[in-house]
């Protein structure tokens, strides 16, 4: 079908029709209804069973055994009462994706009927066959045991279907012989690595603890929505998650005019019905805006406990894809669904809760607040510093390579933003027994002597940074938009835990005694700012005077995934995880082994397809369009008695661009078969190269893919 006509179609059908959106609910009201939350569980347990759940979920505890029957047939009461059937263990296996395994509550009664049963065995543990799921070599696929176990810090929730809803209970997964084999095992494991060391660092700066400390997140979500007919028309979209092949159009994102600009009406509907079936599932969603490029638009929730958080996400990206199939649009979460417009990322907000319940990434309003506050920057500039190479192999895929670095995305290159004021406080530090007041905004007195004065609110934000204080929190920016957010947080908790550690080491030494800690503060903060300053640029990331400059500061620059990966395989970083307990050596070597083998798998099927819609969509159309062009040609000739130069110029053009696009799939084609990584993704683009050429020559008419301007404004 050629452009015209698609667009007759698209536009012929109106606006989303917004009939059907009849009454009106408080969002109060709904909010968490699909939820076993504290409020469904005071509802359906004893008082007894209650106390002891509501004790395990907040100090991250093990479940009594002697309530889990109690608790698994309140939660099968609750589920059945929201139209549920089945029952699964949703997990977070190496995919990057969840997976969930349904089994229905019903038991026959011996009588020729069933009843329904959920028993707390069944609750705490599952068993899907783990054979089938990436594991590195872990474990031989004929030895199919895994065991899923039940998180219940993470609520249980109901996912609704066409005829009836499912029990989704949130879980691990792990191996025959405890190895995490998924990625919620590790983030659990870091969560209670990073809370050991918050906790002990409290002890040491003697503040009251009255709860446990926890990691906090938020995090920001980008995606690009599409008419779903345009969509079923790209089966690289389908494949791949993004274009293969698209010339870019004249105007995109130049004028800026989409950045939180009005919001389409179809575009707000789907937005509206996203947010309600989040706020359903207690998932605290409350930004939403137009982002850069047409086509593109942002999500963002309100910061909570990080595990919490992690699954709200993940569920977000499922939802978003089946809200914008109502809506007869296709939700696109690859970091790089077109080329030559803003790819898209999430924005990991991390922070701590510390065991006073406040958190340790806001100035305080005592000096003792302050103080804690500047022990938890240094830390965090001592781990970006000392494990960067760690932090930038978190975000490394085939999708993210097409990103980083290409004035949408920080690039490979990790550095720390902290804003011109609090630069100017850690100079002051360094320095000593500077007393100059900070640059700009209120202060905040800090109780030391040698330490001036703390700024309050008085930090400007860098877009561009990948890791950038933006106020309470610090802000990892590079993360790709369909991965999974543990893999980043797993890391930032490892190092800051491993940095706090080395800290309470130093404070340990000294004592109590007030004056004597004040100094021992000072001198740590002082060293660790002389050792690691050189992380910290508050300048422009994407230019490349940054990049010359954060080679000769000797920060690592990793620029493709493969490079990133290597890092897992590195004694220290094998150690680091090690004396956490988040990763034993065994399974950072499964990690690295199924990573690099989904980048090679992605890079191959991507170069496959591409030859595939060559030969088979782009040069058969060009083809004919040359055949019918010297047709016309020669007829047009054969009445004027001239020759039509500037048509033939046409003619041959094509014909050049179809004969290169020939040569660059079957160039292609044979590099897929064993050659590097590399080799192969420089052919892929010099094929593209070649078909965007030609589409900008081919009338719209007879080109079998809808274009990048359709794509993106028409939605």
């Amino acid at each position: 079908m050629g452009s015209s006509s698609r667009i007759k179609d698209l536009t012929s059908k109106g606006d989303f029709d917004m009939s059907d959106l009849t009454g009106f609910q408080m969002v109060p009201d709904y909010y968490a209804e699909n939820v076993f939350s504290f409020k469904a569980m005071k509802n359906y347990l004893s008082p007894k069973a209650y106390k002891s759940l509501t004790e395990t979920i907040k100090k991250a505890g093990k479940l009594d055994p002697s309530i889990a029957d109690e608790v698994a047939d309140a939660m099968k009461i609750w589920a059945i009462s929201k139209g549920a059937t089945h029952f699964t263990h949703w997990f977070q296996p190496l995919t990057g994706a969840t997976a969930e395994k349904h089994d229905s509550f019903i038991k026959p009664d011996g009588e020729g009927s069933v009843v329904l049963e959920f028993s707390g065995e069944a609750l705490i543990q599952g068993e899907p066959d783990a054979s089938s799921f990436p594991s590195g070599g872990l474990r031989p696929t004929f030895e199919a045991r895994g065991y899923t176990g039940w998180d219940p810090t993470s609520p249980a929730f109901i996912k609704e279907g066409v005829k009836g809803s499912t029990l989704c209970i949130p879980t691990y997964f792990v191996g025959w012989n405890g190895e995490a084999l998924d990625k919620k095992t590790p983030l659990l494991r870091s969560m209670k690595a990073l809370s050991k060391q918050i906790d002990r660092l409290a002890k040491v700066l003697n503040i009251k603890a009255t709860i446990p400390s926890y990691a906090t997140l938020g995090g920001e979500q980008e995606y690009f929505l599409i008419d779903r007919e345009f969509y079923y028309r790209r089966i690289d979209i389908i494949q791949t998650g993004r274009t293969l092949f698209g010339k870019e159009p004249a105007k995109h994102q130049q004028m800026a005019d989409h950045y939180f600009g009005a919001i389409k009406t179809r575009v707000i509907a789907f937005m509206e019905d996203l947010d309600k079936e989040m706020w359903r599932l207690g998932a605290p969603v409350t930004t939403r805006h137009n982002e850069v490029s047409p086509g593109q638009y942002e999500v963002a929730p309100i910061f909570e406990n990080q595990n919490l958080g992690v699954d709200h996400n993940m569920l977000c990206m499922e939802v978003m894809q089946k809200v914008a199939e109502r809506h007869g649009l296709a939700c696109l979460l690859h970091e790089k669904p077109f080329a030559g417009v803003n790819g898209s990322g999430k924005h990991n907000n991390w922070s701590v809760s510390g065991p006073d319940g406040k958190n340790w990434l806001s100035p305080g309003e005592s000096p003792h607040e302050n103080e804690r506050f500047l022990v938890m920057v240094a830390a965090i500039i001592k781990a970006v510093d000392e494990y960067a190479d760690l932090l930038r192999m978190t975000i490394a895929s085939a999708g993210n390579d097409h990103r980083l670095g290409s004035h949408e995305a920080p690039p490979a290159i990790v550095s720390v933003y902290l804003g011109e004021q609090l630069t100017d406080i850690f100079e002051q530090i360094e320095k000593g027994s500077s007393t100059r007041s900070s640059k700009q905004g209120g202060t905040l007195e800090l109780g030391v002597d040698s330490l001036p004065p703390l700024p309050r609110h008085a930090s400007d934000r860098n877009r561009t940074s990948p890791f950038a204080f933006t106020g309470a929190k610090f802000e990892f920016r590079a993360v790709g938009s369909g991965a999974s957010l543990s893999g980043p947080n797993i890391a930032i908790n490892t190092i800051v835990a491993e940095a706090v550690s080395s800290i309470c080491d130093e404070l340990e030494k000294v004592g109590k005694d007030k004056k004597t800690l004040n100094k021992a503060v000072q001198k740590v903060l002082q060293d660790i700012i002389k050792k690691h300053k050189k992380v910290i640029f508050n300048g422009d990331n994407y230019t490349e005077a940054w990049v010359k400059e954060a080679k000769k500061r000797g920060l690592p620059n990793l620029k493709t995934t493969p490079e990133a990966l290597a890092v897992m395989q590195e004694a220290r970083i094998v150690k680091l995880f090690e004396k956490h307990r988040v990763l034993s050596k065994k399974e950072l070597e499964s990690r690295y082994g199924v990573y690099s083998e989904i980048y090679q798998t992605i890079i191959k099927y991507e170069a496959d397809l591409s030859v595939e819609m060559a030969r088979t969509l782009i040069i058969p159309v060009a083809l004919e369009y040359s055949s019918n062009l010297a047709e016309t040609i020669k007829s047009v000739e054969g009445v004027s008695k001239t020759k039509s130069t500037e048509s033939r110029g046409i003619l041959k053009e094509v014909s050049s661009l179809t004969e290169k696009a020939i040569g660059a799939a079957a160039k292609l084609e044979k590099a897929a078969v064993g050659s590097s990584t590399s080799k192969v993704k420089s052919s892929m683009a010099d094929l593209r190269k070649t078909v965007d050429a030609l589409e900008g020559l081919v009338p719209a008419e007879i080109w079998p893919l809808p274009s990048y301007a359709e794509m993106l404004f028409i939605s």
